[in-house]
This record gives C-alpha cells, sequence and structure tokens, in this order.
C-alpha cells in the first residue's frame, strides 16, 4: 500500500509523477558491448559476423521512445543491460557478440509518462520482445508487473500512477532461438478446400486423458504427434486440425485471483513463439523444435494444420491492464486508443485492439503470418474477431490495408483463411461480406440446423440455403460454396452431446454466478435437463446426435467438427469453458469403450468417408437449380413428403420434412485428366417431426429406386443398411431421423 505522502502526490485533476511505492532503487546492472548490427529482420537473430563472430542481432520497433535497453539473463536470473544506441526508421538495434540460442532477455524502454496522450513508457519493466521465437516463464501478474499502481486506492485514477518497481523477476523471458531443422522432407497436404474436412482441437485437452500416449507426453505438442493421438485423426478421416490459439498467451489477472487460468487460449502476448506449455522437451528453445515436429508427423499422416490465431487484441487488456510488452513499447503505436487517449477502443471485448492500419502493426501480423508458413510449416489460419482486423479508422471495410495487404501477399494467399466474421463493435458482424481468397465461420449455417431438429423453424427456406452451400451468402464475386465453413457446435458453446442435454447454461463453476456465455443456446434437452436414468431420453439424444452429425455432412461447404464430438462428449452444461483446463474440457477417451459412443463415432467416419468418395457432396461450384438435359433432371431438387417439387408455397408453409435431391450426372467442372466428373445421385430425406411420416419416393427421372445407405434412426450403422425401394414407392420416416438414398436405377 502506498504512504500518505505518495497518495497526495495525486493532484486535483488526477495528473500525477512517478511513484516508487516504496522500492528501494539499486544500482543499474553492468553493460555489455554492443555492434552497430542491424536493423532487419525485427527481432533477435543468432548469427555469424563477417569477422567469424558469432552472436545474436537484435532489433526493436519502437516509433515513440527515447532509449532501448536489451537486458540479458542468466540461469539465476542475473540481468546485464546492453543499450541498443543505434536507431534506422525508428528501429532500435544491435549486435552483441557471444550471444548463443538459448539466452534470455527482454526489453526496458524509456520514454515520456503520459497516459494521458497515450504514452505509457516505464523503463522499470521488463518487455516481451514481441518477435520473440520463444518464451520462457509464465505469466504470474503480481502487482510489480504493471506500469501504473495496480492497487491505488483511487481506482478511477489508478492508470495514471507510474509503479516504479522492477517486473523483472516475474515476467518470463524471450529466448534466442537457432533454426537448425531441415525440411526438405516435409511434404503439405494441400488438400483442395472442397475436400476439407476439419477437426477444431486443443492441443492440451485432445491428448490429456488419452491412454494410448506417454503421461509425458499427454498435454504437448509431442502428445498431438504420437501414433495414438495420429490413429485417431486418420480412422475419423479429417483432413486437417485447427488447433485452438497456440501463440504464447496470458491468463488474466481476474482468474489467477480465483485459482483458475486461460484455457482456451484467446489472450496472446507472443506472435511468434509457441505457447510454451504446451512442450515436453523444455521452454529455452526446445518448444519450436516440438511443434516442427508435431506439423511434421501430421503432414506424413496427411492432415493439415491451421491455427486459430488472435490479432485483434493482446493479453495486456485496456489502461488498467498488465505492461507486458506493446504497451511499454509504444503505446499509443500498437493500439487503438480513443479521443480521450487514456481509454482503448475496444472492438474485442478484452480490453483493447491491434491497431492494424499502422504500418508497423500491420508487418508484425503479416511477419507473424508468414514465419508460422514458411518456418513452422502451417497450412493456414482462422482468424479470430476478423471484422476486428478488418477496421480502417472505425468502421469494418473490405478495403481495408490488412485485407489488401493479405490478397497480395505471395506466401499468404496461397493458405487456408478463415474468417470469424465479427466483432463486437458497431456494424461488426460482416458473415458473408469478406473478398475472395477468404471462407468464413457460417453461423447463419449452425443456428438454422439447430433450430430445425428442434422444431423452431417457422419454414425450411433457410434451412435449404444452408444444406445448399449457402448461395445467398456467398454467390458474389467468384466466391464458392467452401467459402462456408458450415458449424454446429465450436469450441465457444455447448458441445454437441450438451446441446441436446441442457436448455440452460451451467458455467457455476467459471465463478461468475452463471452470468458469463450466451443464453442463446437454440437447444433442447429432449424432456430432461442434464444428465438422466431415462433411457427414452438418452436414446432420443443420441439419435438427435446423429440428426446432427449427418445434417453436417451432407451439406454443401466445408464441415468442422469439434473434437469429441463424435464421441459423446460432455462439459456437463458449460458453454463457455475458456477457463477450465480439467476434465470439464478435456476429451473423455473412455467413451469409446460405451457401445453406444462408439456407435456415433462409426457413423462419423463412415459419413466423412462417404464424403471423400462422392464427389457430389462436395462440389466447387453452386448448384444451378436448371435442366441441363432433356429429361430435365436437374442439378438440385427439392421435394415435399408428398414427392412433389417445392413451390414457392411450399417453402414459405411451416414444414418438418424436406427431401434433398442432389445429381452426380450434372456437377461442374472436369478432373485432372479433363474427364467430366460423374458420380451417383442421391435424395436426403430430413425429419425433425415427433412422429413417423410419409414420404413419396420421386420417379423419372430422377429415378428408378432408391438404395438406403444411412438411417439415423438406428443405433448402429455399421454396415449400410441396403434396403431398396422403387420410385413412387410411399416409405415412413421415423420421427426426427434422416434417411439418405443412393440412386440405384
Amino acid at each position: 500500500m502506498s504512504s500518505a505522502a505518495e497518495q497526495e502526490a495525486v493532484a486535483e485533476d488526477g495528473r500525477t509523477a512517478a511513484v516508487v511505492n516504496g522500492a528501494r532503487r539499486t544500482a543499474p546492472p553492468p553493460a555489455v558491448p554492443v555492434r552497430p548490427g542491424a536493423p532487419t529482420p525485427l527481432g533477435a537473430r543468432f548469427r555469424v559476423g563477417p569477422d567469424g563472430v558469432a552472436g545474436t542481432n537484435f532489433a526493436l520497433w519502437a516509433g515513440g521512445a527515447e532509449a532501448v535497453e536489451l537486458c540479458l539473463f542468466d540461469e539465476a536470473g542475473k540481468e546485464t543491460r546492453a543499450r541498443l544506441t543505434e536507431l534506422t526508421h525508428e528501429i532500435w538495434h544491435g549486435f552483441v557478440p557471444g550471444v548463443m540460442p538459448g539466452q534470455r532477455y527482454g526489453y526496458r524502454v524509456q520514454g515520456r509518462w503520459d497516459p494521458w496522450t497515450g504514452g505509457r513508457w516505464n523503463p522499470a519493466k521488463l518487455l516481451l520482445d514481441p518477435y520473440a521465437r520463444a518464451v520462457d516463464g509464465d505469466f504470474s501478474l503480481p502487482p510489480e508487473v504493471y506500469g501504473h499502481v495496480r492497487d491505488w486506492p483511487q481506482q478511477h485514477v489508478a492508470d495514471t500512477v507510474r509503479d516504479d518497481r522492477d517486473s523483472a523477476p516475474f515476467v518470463p523471458k524471450g529466448v534466442v532461438v537457432h533454426d537448425d531443422d531441415d525440411w526438405a522432407d516435409d511434404h503439405r497436404p494441400k488438400t483442395p478446400w472442397a475436400d476439407s474436412v476439419i477437426y477444431e482441437v486443443h492441443v492440451r485437452g485432445f491428448t490429456r486423458l488419452h491412454p494410448g500416449i506417454p503421461e509425458e507426453l499427454r498435454g504437448t505438442y509431442a502428445g498431438l504427434a504420437h501414433p495414438a493421438a495420429i490413429e485417431h485423426l486418420v480412422k475419423l478421416g479429417v483432413t486437417a486440425v485447427e488447433l485452438l490459439p497456440v501463440h504464447q498467451f496470458a491468463h488474466e489477472d481476474h482468474l489467477l485471483r480465483k485459482g483458475l487460468k486461460n484455457y482456451w487460449g484467446y489472450n496472446s502476448i507472443g506472435y511468434f513463439a509457441p505457447h510454451a506449455s504446451y512442450a515436453a522437451s523444455g521452454t529455452t528453445g526446445q518448444q519450436v523444435g516440438e511443434f516442427k515436429r508435431m506439423v511434421h508427423a501430421l503432414h506424413e499422416a496427411g492432415i493439415e494444420v491451421i491455427l486459430d490465431v488472435v490479432y485483434n487484441h493482446t493479453a495486456e487488456a485496456g489502461e488498467l491492464g498488465p505492461t507486458l510488452s506493446l504497451k511499454g513499447i509504444d503505446n499509443r503505436g500498437y493500439y487503438r486508443l480513443q479521443s480521450d487517449a487514456r481509454r482503448y477502443a475496444d472492438y474485442t471485448g478484452c480490453g483493447n485492439t491491434l491497431h492494424v492500419v499502422q504500418p508497423h502493426v500491420l508487418r508484425l501480423i503479416t511477419d507473424s503470418l508468414r514465419y508460422w508458413v514458411t518456418e513452422m510449416g502451417v497450412d493456414g489460419f482462422r482468424f479470430d474477431l476478423a471484422a476486428a482486423l478488418a477496421r480502417s479508422m472505425h468502421d469494418v471495410d473490405m478495403l481495408s490495408p490488412f485485407l489488401a495487404v493479405i490478397a497480395q501477399d505471395p506466401v499468404l494467399r496461397r493458405v487456408k483463411l478463415i474468417a470469424e466474421p465479427w466483432d463486437v463493435g458497431s456494424g461488426g458482424y460482416q458473415v458473408g461480406a469478406f473478398p475472395p481468397l477468404w471462407t468464413e465461420w457460417n453461423d447463419r449455417y449452425r443456428n438454422a440446423v439447430r433450430d430445425f431438429w428442434r422444431g423452431a423453424l417457422p419454414d425450411v427456406r433457410d434451412l435449404g440455403y444452408r444444406l445448399s452451400g449457402s448461395s445467398d451468402l456467398y454467390a458474389w464475386g467468384g466466391r464458392r460454396p467452401y467459402a462456408s465453413v458450415n458449424f454446429i457446435t465450436a469450441h465457444d458453446g455447448f458441445t454437441l452431446r450438451d446441446l441436446v442435454s441442457y436448455e440452460r447454461k451451467h458455467n457455476e463453476a467459471n465463478g461468475e454466478g452463471n452470468r458469463d456465455g450466451t443464453d442463446d443456446n437454440r437447444s433442447w434437452n429432449c424432456g430432461a435437463e442434464g444428465e438422466t436414468d431415462d433411457e427414452r431420453v438418452r436414446a432420443l439424444r443420441r439419435r438427435q446426435l446423429r440428426n446432427l452429425l449427418t445434417t453436417l455432412l451432407l451439406s454443401t461447404g466445408v464441415p468442422m467438427l469439434v473434437a469429441g464430438d463424435e464421441l459423446g462428449r460432455t462439459q456437463r452444461g458449460n458453454n463457455n469453458a475458456y477457463c477450465q483446463d480439467n476434465e470439464i474440457s478435456w476429451v473423455d477417451w473412455s467413451l469409446l469403450e460405451d457401445p453406444g459412443w462408439k456407435h456415433l463415432f462409426d457413423l462419423t467416419a463412415r459419413l466423412i468417408d462417404l464424403r471423400h468418395r462422392h464427389p457430389v457432396l462436395r462440389r466447387r461450384a453452386f448448384f444451378s437449380g436448371r435442366a441441363h438435359s432433356a429429361d430435365g433432371l436437374r442439378d438440385l431438387a427439392w421435394f415435399t413428403a408428398r414427392g412433389t417439387e417445392m413451390t414457392e408455397r411450399d417453402w414459405y408453409a411451416p414444414a418438418a420434412t424436406l427431401g434433398m435431391y442432389l445429381s452426380g450426372r450434372d456437377i461442374p467442372g472436369r478432373d485432372e485428366r479433363g474427364a467430366p466428373i460423374l458420380d451417383d445421385s442421391f435424395l436426403a430425406v430430413l425429419h425433425a417431426g415427433d412422429r413417423p411420416a410419409s414420404f413419396t419416393l420421386p420417379g423419372p427421372p430422377w429415378a428408378e429406386r432408391y438404395e438406403v445407405v444411412v438411417d439415423t434412426s438406428r443405433e448402429e450403422q455399421a454396415d449400410a443398411p441396403g434396403v431398396e425401394h422403387r420410385a413412387g414407392a410411399v416409405i415412413t420416416v421415423p420421427a426426427r431421423a434422416v434417411l439418405l438414398l443412393k440412386v440405384v436405377g
């Protein structure tokens, strides 16, 4: 607590001088010699100089700084400082002979403490290099790591009171890394978008309880690279893993005070560094090689690696947040500030927003992206709150500098780019608005499918668009059906099992009085809230899971599954498990020992295999709905339960049953040899009613006979049901079920 004299230092207008809080000033550490070095590349790069002397070049952009000190730390934590005196285009740089890989380091940046104009320089705070390629240690966020006096009695002016206590003992350090891995034998799968099946996975949560992975590797990159983990992915048939954030991140103070941690990782602080706690091999650079070996092992199995990246904000939060890196390097250069420069423009809900319009911030992001592609081997990115990155000065702008740079970058324009097409600011919802090259998380698909299967859709118009690739959203500017990433669940929200087991969130374990997490779950508990012994309810829930997964994997677009949904994983009704690093979030592999959940896995794998074998289910162009031959057969047709084609009136009428015909004869495009693409034709019948329904199978030209391929009313789907029906027959569709029928004549 500050002394009374120090508290009196606060002027009537809230402005203050520096406050030491009783900290004893010590003599600065000894300095080391520094050569001029080079301003590029940014970060710490080990190299051998022209005179044969090995060392490391350090370069830091700090636009408004008055001085920059490089701080080197030995194994005991003793600090040695080296002042960087060379300044080129606002980049402070120097070459330090003898600094080898494994060296831990940070920066102290001097400048004016003036929060009212956005200046928050404080040389007492050790800062993480934004370009650090490895980070050693974790952020615990004691008061010393805040640039202001965190516990100042008058909180409304606390951010203006500078704290001069040294933060170095309490913060992680960057690590000099020497990249000597040979990527010559790495073969990227390069799966076309239309053929992709994405599997959203958490490195730690997926492997933490896996019995086939050695205990010392569970929860790590090496664990995900283990043959037991890859075997599951291969059996399932997914083509890409989308990893929840693996950039170095920090835990929020309010979680640490409650004994919790940020499990998801959407709180980045190091955009070049693999998160250190996911490494089994060490944290002084070894995590880099371990991550690369994981990527290589997944590539060998034909699986791409997509990173969920958080470039919209950092872990430094708002004006009352800690000073860890960018805030102390150049606060007003890196962050969007309000007209009152003490405050941050927050389009993310996380306290701050990176100022992507600034060239050096844009460079930081694109340098990071290229690094992960060219040196770490990843195949694409999913951008968290991408609308925040697409803002120019204030509004979302599809001609913004960020999108323009990505579009012309020779490396980035060739990898998979997925937008979460919204943020929390005004005008931030941008589903369907991102330009070509981009795919998008399609939450309108999620909402329509959830509503149909819980009986909440007023008609089937929206469902028709979602099943056929969402042409109403994406058929412009050369975009294709695979612009839509179709999903029913994601890390944020209920698991698939919880979606059919809970109507209300149960987030009490998060310690926020169940106020966190969305209330718009569009879920149905099938008659009982939570787990139940009622076998009728349990059987109905399993059927609903089969319906949801079958709908997802038969829809045009790119399907995304969440790790564990194919096993019936539950989070016990928690729809915001971002802080649950425990059994609530981890994949429970014992579910595979339950025949009911094993059947669900088998059905999921069978549907993915069906998708891989039939190009009619993964079209590269939108349906035309027009006849391409004299017999009147069209590439897509919709049918009522009467077996008649849908009319305008039918689309607007309440309905629980919809038939979708996909013609394998009218697939646009040609194969790699230039031949037409031909496939089987299918009729999918989706029935969400609570009673069985009659359905008349369409006759010629659609078909002569049909064979049942999938029937979700069946618990076990290991073999195709194989039942045949003649065209024109009236069949009974079981209550709440999907029938997939193949045209056989």
